[in-house]
């Protein structure tokens, strides 16, 4: 039965067509489908009950990785443990045992930071050497990874060729772990932003320039085409907000989101961040119209938006991005 639009999603509706209007989509729109699946699971800490979670999260998005190379991507920036800056190294933990109980054949957690050149010291400040079993026997620097050029089908930067990981061109499903968090130059950073450590410092200087000058909205989109395999799982349990992705303040919103769409999964953590994702450029520019990133056009499971909403604290600069009561 077709829902009847309420008053604040024929706002939003409207705004976002606004917004869309006259923008060149990155790609043509695509014949209708079922609408893309988000999954909202609570989770209020870092504890031993992530591991039966992520299986269920696994189990609800129907993803079939048995035979298949999987590459889990965090986010690793900066070496402060005690800071929400990194991916949680338990809940990567978490998902690399559903996919091992899943039946994957080979499982990798692979991150090419942005601002540290010595990535393993990073990761062992963040936890990741303490939490994972054998965890430098898993871990790829994609920073440093053999590479291979391809040409993107889809460009709105200023790269009509990239050079990308062969770690990450050879998975059979890439699963980007983001830490849900507002962001200084592009308003928030979720799973399609999180595919920047995807491209090695190796060419592309640190932190990642050559991405910088080509236009930051433009290279997410741009990378966000070139994985359709993919999965998003965004750490939501502890974020931040502020002066994020480094220098803001701890945001408990106890939540998990996730799904296969990373445009809805964004979009959704949008939401729940109190922000309006019609106003986040990269999103905009991934969305193919206006109705992509309606909340009535993505299938909501688990915790409806409303129940988990909490708002982030936003940079000045950025007031204008806050989605309307």
């Amino acid at each position: 039965m077709k829902q009847e639009l309420n008053r604040r999603q024929w706002i939003a509706g409207s705004a976002g067509a606004a917004l869309l209007s006259g923008c060149n989509s990155s790609r043509p729109p695509e014949p209708p489908g079922p609408p893309p699946r988000v999954l909202i699971t609570r989770q209020a800490a870092y504890d031993q009950t992530l591991y039966e979670a992520m299986r269920r999260v696994i189990a609800a998005h129907a993803v079939d990785v048995r035979g298949l190379t999987v590459v889990l991507k965090p986010n690793l920036v900066e070496f402060e443990p005690e800071s929400t800056i990194n991916t949680h190294p338990l809940l990567v933990h978490a998902i690399y045992e559903a996919f091992r109980a899943a039946g994957a054949a080979a499982i990798h957690i692979a991150e090419g930071p942005g601002h540290r050149r010595n990535t393993l010291d990073l990761a062992d400040a963040a936890g990741y050497f303490s939490t994972i079993p054998k965890f430098e026997d898993l871990f790829v620097d994609l920073n440093h990874d053999d590479v291979t050029r391809v040409h993107l089908a889809t460009q709105l930067s200023g790269l009509p060729k990239i050079y990308l990981t062969n770690t990450i061109l050879g998975a059979g499903l890439l699963v980007s772990i983001p830490k849900m968090k507002t962001h200084h130059l592009v308003g928030a950073t979720l799973s399609m932003k999180n595919l920047f450590g995807t491209v090695p410092g190796a060419i592309y200087g640190w932190p990642k320039n050559a991405l910088h000058w080509a236009g930051i909205p433009q290279c997410i989109v741009d990378l966000h085409h070139a994985y359709p395999r993919r999965l998003a799982i965004v750490d939501g349990i502890v974020a931040m907000d502020g002066n994020g992705p480094i220098q803001g303040d701890p945001k408990p919103a106890g939540v998990v989101v996730s799904g296969a769409d990373s445009l809805a999964v964004d979009a959704t953590c949008c939401r729940i961040m109190g922000i309006n994702p019609y106003r986040i450029s990269y999103l905009r520019l991934a969305a193919a119209s206006a109705s992509q990133l309606a909340e009535q056009s993505i299938q909501q499971i688990g915790e409806p938006i409303a129940s988990v909403a909490n708002p982030f604290t936003l940079i000045r600069e950025f007031q204008s991005l806050r989605l309307a009561p």
